[in-house]
């Protein structure tokens, strides 16, 4: 019932988003280039973290990257509403098992005005253990510039197939 009722919420803002926005004249552009740089660096030093997560120093690297009330939509492992239930589903299911790739030429990244970034982009998972990379999934991320830092608030992990 919580997950029904914030997925009504959030019909419901985009809804009043949309029809309060003024009219584009023309298609929604990427981010410059200084924009879409400063989120590949990102999205780079977080998963560098998140690959070498068996390291308590990179899993808590990767920890500063998201907010505390983070919110992570994965379609086949369900929703975690917290950074703490995040990270704990990381280090049971990821750390010194897989490690993400991105895929080149995959991200594309919108400005959120006011806000921060919308990056879309698609990237697999290989194992440590055998080097196979059979996992393939598509990702958005949105990323909120707070003061001087950027913290990923929300991850919709989705698509999960086989890339073979």
């Amino acid at each position: 019932m919580r997950i029904i009722g914030k997925l009504t919420g959030a019909f419901m803002v985009a809804a009043a988003m949309t029809l309060s926005a003024p009219a584009a004249s023309s298609e929604a552009q990427p981010a410059d280039s200084r924009l879409l740089d400063t989120i590949m660096a990102l999205d780079w030093a977080a998963f560098d973290a998140f690959n070498h997560c068996s390291a308590p120093d990179k899993l808590r690297k990767h920890a500063e990257y998201f907010s505390q009330d983070v919110e992570f939509y994965h379609d086949t492992g369900g929703v975690t509403w917290s950074r703490q239930e995040m990270l704990a589903n990381t280090e049971k299911y990821v750390c010194g098992k897989f490690r993400r790739e991105l895929i080149p030429g995959s991200v594309t990244v919108y400005p959120i005005k006011d806000f921060g970034a919308i990056e879309m982009g698609s990237h697999r998972f290989c194992q440590f253990s055998s080097g196979n990379c059979d996992g393939l999934a598509d990702f958005t991320i949105v990323w909120s510039k707070q003061g001087g830092d950027w913290k990923i608030t929300r991850v919709l992990s989705y698509g999960h197939r086989s890339s073979k």
